[in-house]
């Protein structure tokens, strides 16, 4: 398991919403919008894993650093998953089943978002090594199971004092 993840409180990232609602967290996950012009009515997304995101930034500053010009990337694997995709991906690699609920559109949201990432490859020869929903699905659940045994550790410390 890698030791990178996202820590923050009340996030709203499909994936780690979805991680803590498999690991009892969250009561349920909502799904907004179900009728979208994609395969199964929800949107779709090119998630990419926090390492190979981490990996783009420090090719980017290496490129600065040796004197390239700053540019705009985009960085992503070139083709996404919808939002039910992702969801049954955690149920998968969880082995647990938790509570979905449709709920309506949210104002704004467009039906597929994916990343061109060929200028990143071909300009600072960045290449991902994590392109695999349920890889990054496992990566995200060990990190929030990290989490929660960092939090119960510390629960415990502060109830000894």
């Amino acid at each position: 398991m890698l030791r990178t993840g996202q820590s923050t409180v009340g996030a709203t990232h499909l994936i780690k919403v979805a991680v803590e609602t498999a690991l009892g967290l969250r009561p349920r996950i909502d799904v907004y919008g179900t009728d979208y012009d994609t395969p199964d009515g929800t949107c779709i997304r090119d998630y990419i894993h926090v390492a190979d995101l981490a990996r783009a930034h420090s090719a980017a500053l290496a490129h600065l650093r040796a004197g390239g010009a700053s540019e705009t990337f985009n960085c992503g694997y070139g083709h996404g998953y919808s939002v039910l995709e992702v969801i049954e991906a955690v149920k998968r690699v969880s082995g647990c089943d938790f509570a979905v609920n449709l709920a309506a559109r949210r104002p704004g949201d467009p039906a597929a978002i994916v990343a061109d990432g060929r200028r990143i490859r071909t300009t600072l020869g960045w290449e991902p090594q994590f392109d695999d929903l349920d890889t990054i699905v496992g990566h995200a659940l060990g990190w929030e199971r990290k989490l929660e045994g960092m939090r119960a550790a510390a629960k415990s410390l502060g109830q000894r004092r």
